[in-house]
């Protein structure tokens, strides 16, 4: 443990207490700053994603 850590502030805790959820998994994906920016949040992200989606299985179709 790195000497900045003080050990009785551990007391008490729980150990683990994340790792059910962590070992769900997680869906992490990091963005270039660029496309970063034309994106405000994680909505508007999904709906650029699905709405590529939708073109790329027309497309698939021959429906362009």
């Amino acid at each position: 443990m790195r000497p900045e850590y003080d050990p009785s502030q551990l007391k008490g805790r729980v150990r683990g207490k994340y790792v059910e959820r962590y070992q769900s998994g997680t869906n992490l994906i990091l963005l270039e700053s660029d496309v970063q920016a034309a994106f405000p949040d994680s909505g508007a992200v999904n709906d650029a994603l699905r709405m590529l989606m939708k073109v790329a299985r027309r497309h698939s179709q021959g429906q362009v």
